[in-house]
């Protein structure tokens, strides 16, 4: 019969793992992106920026061109190029949000 653990070990295992994640993201991320500064970050949010301009843009052009309201299948697949593209660079400000939050990676402030 196996051994049950006590909320204590659990918490404490728990502990444990955070520390583990927390140490071996930031020795494989750290290394990899130099000491961010403010200006840093404003290529990757503007680029974010630019790509969610793009993609609002594109909704309203299809709109204003599509004169029975209903849009090609090209134009589409124009918009669902500019919504992945827009979705990939927030999914991965986030991740740098969460990588700043952590301390996985330094800054300069």
């Amino acid at each position: 019969m196996g051994c049950l653990m006590s909320d204590l070990d659990v918490n404490r295992l728990l502990l444990q793992f955070e520390t583990a994640v927390r140490e071996i993201n930031r020795e494989e991320i750290n290394p990899r992106i130099t000491e961010l500064k403010l200006s840093d970050l404003n290529p990757v949010v503007k680029m974010v920026a630019q790509a969610r301009a793009r993609y609002l843009k594109g909704l309203f052009d299809l709109a204003s061109f599509s004169s029975d309201g209903r849009p090609m299948p090209e134009q589409i697949k124009k918009l669902k190029m500019m919504r992945e593209t827009y979705e990939e660079l927030i999914e991965g400000s986030k991740a740098l949000e969460i990588a700043i939050e952590r301390g996985y990676l330094d800054v300069n402030a």
